[in-house]
């Protein structure tokens, strides 16, 4: 017996994209709020549905554990939980009924629990939490040890609890502040985690193990499609030696092979990253590692800096090839530091790839094709495509909500629909997405050879130590590469010429406020 089991609802298996990519990551902050109630004093064991087979081992998990309270505690790390999909609500409900059929109390907190509360209260959770929930969390078991009522709860920062004399049957309680200085939690309890079958599934599919740790909370920048239900516009920064201290650790003990900061975006201060790689190259922490920023965060002391720490690839918000749509979008960032961060990456040999967002309001067919050709001339080293996605609590999702049917969550990452009017109906983005991917690959085909040449001119055919018939070959090899050039282009023509028939009756009107957009204060280490 326990005195808590926490869980988390992501299922692999529910996400077909996910699953196929075979990429699974820890749920953080369930781990995270895990080594705080131990050090709290409380028993936990945690069900991690990241690689289960389905809501099944969950009731299995309270037999075997038969614990005092369950807490379904989404991971606010990771992006996928952040999605709010809609499979994933409906498997966490069902464990919060599974539950409370066996009398156990059930707690929730999440990206999902923060925008809907009243979802979870109807299907057996006692008790919703709302923001950062690990504070939250210790004072509400506190409370309910003690055997507190519904007017001692209410006093309890951070709350939403069923009510049935408050607006919408719901009371929610003061507002709780994030922590500021995150190094006061303890590291994430991996050893609540099944690691090895995290490393059997990775290196089945890539021959390697990453594994994912989180050095910021929150994101302070003002990007209005952005959902940011947990912190806000609030920020705070783990101190760069607490981080690389942690780094070592897992690198001794875990043995991963590559890590994912899953931060909102990794380094916001330059001067933080750079002290950063000092501490990393002082505890010969180095690992290959992955993070998110920003285009306008990538200066020549916060490259130099990934670059010291071991740091192989950078996820860059690019968006749009657009300044309209950027601006639209309240980005904050301009098109040429786009460029300026791609070879300022290159320079340092780490690989820059770009987050793509197609289907913003006003976006027309001049506006994708700007953002298709900033593709082809900086030929970033990956993509990701997206259509514009209207989370709750988000201005955007304020821009469209009227529009919003029945559907207003994707089910899966895959999904792509489009659930507002946009310029185009989905079908047309999901052409678009398929045929930009295979665009960047084929021009990225084609220009291999002349990296290999070294004089970043086309090849001519004059390698330097090789063979006429491998001469000959390379050549039949490029004119197979112009000849898929053509067929993608016809495709792209095809495309261009068909937009028509695929424009919404009633396109979204692009609104946007005649102000600029904030610029964060990033003066300190949290705000």
């Amino acid at each position: 017996m326990v005195d808590v089991l926490l869980a988390h609802a992501y299922f692999l298996k529910y996400d077909p994209k996910q699953l196929q990519k075979m990429r699974p990551y820890a749920p953080l902050a369930t781990l995270y709020v895990a080594s705080y109630l131990r050090s709290k004093g409380y028993s936990v064991a945690v069900f991690d549905a990241m690689l289960s087979d389905g809501e099944h081992e969950f009731e299995q998990a309270l037999e075997r554990h038969q614990p005092r309270y369950a807490v379904l505690y989404e991971d606010n790390f990771n992006f996928l939980s952040k999605m709010c999909l809609s499979r994933m609500r409906d498997a966490a409900c069902t464990m919060s009924t599974m539950a409370r059929d066996r009398g156990v109390p059930v707690i929730a907190t999440g990206a999902d629990v923060t925008d809907h509360p009243e979802h979870y209260l109807a299907h057996g959770v006692q008790v919703t939490m709302v923001g950062e929930g690990d504070h939250t969390l210790l004072e509400l078991l506190a409370a309910l040890d003690a055997g507190a009522g519904h007017e001692q709860l209410a006093a309890i920062a951070g709350l939403v609890l069923p009510d049935p004399l408050a607006p919408g049957g719901l009371l929610r309680t003061a507002k709780r502040a994030p922590e500021r200085h995150p190094d006061v939690f303890p590291l994430p309890a991996w050893d609540l985690l099944d690691v090895e079958r995290y490393r059997a599934a990775w290196t089945k599919a890539h021959g390697f193990y990453s594994l994912n740790l989180v050095s910021t909370r929150g994101c302070p920048f003002h990007c209005n499609w952005c959902a940011k239900p947990i912190w806000g516009q609030r920020y705070a920064m783990r101190s760069p030696a607490n981080v690389a201290e942690e780094l070592a650790l897992v690198k001794r003990l875990l043995r991963p092979d590559h890590i994912w900061f899953a931060d909102d975006i990794f380094g916001l201060r330059p001067q933080w990253v750079a002290e950063f790689g000092r501490e990393v190259a002082a505890r010969g922490a180095a690992l290959p590692f992955m993070i998110q920023s920003r285009v306008d965060l990538m200066t020549e002391q916060a490259v130099a800096g990934l670059r010291q720490a071991g740091c192989e690839e950078v996820w860059m918000g690019a968006e749009s090839g657009s300044q309209k749509i950027l601006d639209a979008m309240d980005k904050g960032t301009q098109i040429d530091e786009i460029a300026v961060a791609r070879a300022r990456l290159r320079s340092a040999g780490i690989k820059a790839c770009f987050f793509i967002q197609f289907g913003y309001p006003g976006e027309t067919f001049d506006d994708i094709m700007l953002t298709v050709q900033m593709v082809r001339d900086l030929l970033p080293d990956n993509i990701g495509i997206s259509v514009s996605y209207p989370l709750p609590g988000t201005k955007f999702y304020e821009l469209v909500k009227q529009e919003l049917g029945e559907k207003t969550h994707w089910t899966d990452s895959d999904d792509l629909a489009m659930m507002f009017q946009g310029t185009y109906q989905s079908p047309f983005y999901r052409k678009l997405h398929k045929l930009l991917h295979d665009d960047l690959d084929l021009r990225k085909r084609l220009v291999a050879p002349q990296a290999a040449n070294g004089n970043g001119k086309p090849h001519d055919g004059h390698v330097a130590g090789a063979t006429l018939a491998g001469t000959a070959t390379l050549h039949a090899h490029h004119a197979e590469l112009l000849a898929e050039l053509d067929q993608l282009n016809a495709e792209w023509f095809e495309l261009g010429r068909a937009e028509p028939q695929y424009r919404s009756a009633a396109p979204t009107l692009l609104v946007r406020q005649a102000s600029q957009t904030p610029v964060p204060d990033l003066s300190q280490d949290w705000n």
